[in-house]
């Protein structure tokens, strides 16, 4: 995959292009992306996707941050995985958000980026206001030369896939079907730091985790089996995610991570912890001892789990 960052480093050649966000690059963008790259073999023309580095809303309402699957290196990463010849980064401003979609269509996609073909996913939608549909577009294309095209729907069965609905399944917990819709296992990015160091005196010393992204999406509460990657090495995890009730910890959401077999000084260490199972949910306990005697079932749990898994 080649990326390119600015119009102008655009070569002089036609693309069969498709359009969007595509946060989490699920398996519905990447039947789309399929599509798209059978007509660009099929016509002899190379395929690209033409997404953007902020997400659309975040521009239009500078107080306004949408929480997401993808950092966008994570989603060029994922985008790579396709098979598609090109991605066309394009930056998402207030100007280009007053285009119709006739003058996006004509000026940006067919002048600047040379688009020959243009594969619309069925609920897509772009322009001032998105007042145009599909058939619009069509004829939109016809005055400038260009083919549109309408995507084959993605049918999942009775779930929906699109990237709000594996938010809302992150929330919920259930990160096996979240990881089914993504075709990856969610995961999350950041370094350790300082805590309380109250799980060492259970046995059960933690890792508290500062996400990186403060914008990436935190599943619910609950304990997590979990792999961990530090210094490019996996390791089992069992994860915590919440208010830590027991402890009367206040409003305050803790990520910690009790990381099987590990040794070393992991301060200020990067870290990537990946969603494999939800155990249980996120409890209140009468004791330490009673907290204790439950973590040991947890990391049981925990290992079974992620031995059967790999």
């Amino acid at each position: 995959m080649i990326l390119i960052k600015d119009k102008k480093e655009i070569p002089h050649k036609q693309f069969v292009a498709t359009i969007g966000f595509f946060d989490g690059v699920h398996v519905g963008h990447r039947f789309l992306i399929e599509e798209m790259i059978y007509i660009s073999r099929k016509e002899g023309i190379p395929s690209a996707v033409i997404t953007f580095p902020i997400h659309p809303r975040a521009v239009l309402h500078s107080d306004y941050q949408p929480k997401l699957l993808n950092s966008l290196e994570e989603k060029l990463e994922h985008l790579a995985t396709t098979g598609i010849d090109y991605c066309i980064m394009l930056d998402f401003t207030v100007e280009l958000a007053n285009l119709s979609a006739r003058e996006f269509m004509i000026f940006v996609l067919h002048q600047d980026f040379q688009v020959h073909t243009l594969l619309i996913g069925y609920d897509h939608r772009f322009g001032h206001n998105r007042l145009d549909g599909f058939s619009q577009y069509r004829q939109y294309g016809k005055e400038c030369g260009m083919e549109v095209r309408e995507a084959t729907v993605y049918d999942s069965g009775n779930t929906t896939v699109s990237s709000s609905e594996i938010r809302r399944q992150l929330s919920l917990c259930q990160v096996e079907e979240a990881a089914r819709l993504l075709t990856y296992p969610y995961h999350l990015k950041g370094h350790i730091v300082k805590g309380y160091k109250i799980g060492r005196t259970l046995g059960f010393p933690t890792a508290n985790i500062a996400v990186d992204e403060s914008y990436k999406v935190v599943p619910g509460t609950g304990v997590y089996a979990v792999w961990v990657e530090i210094d490019q090495k996996q390791y089992k995890g069992m994860l915590y995610i919440g208010k830590r009730p027991t402890l009367e910890n206040g409003d305050h959401t803790t990520l910690e991570v009790n990381i099987f077999d590990f040794t070393g000084d992991i301060y200020n260490k990067q870290i990537t912890v990946s969603f494999i199972y939800h155990v249980r949910g996120d409890i209140k306990f009468n004791s330490l001892e009673a907290l204790k005697h439950q973590l040991i079932i947890d990391r049981e749990a925990v290992i079974r789990l992620l031995t059967d898994k790999k």
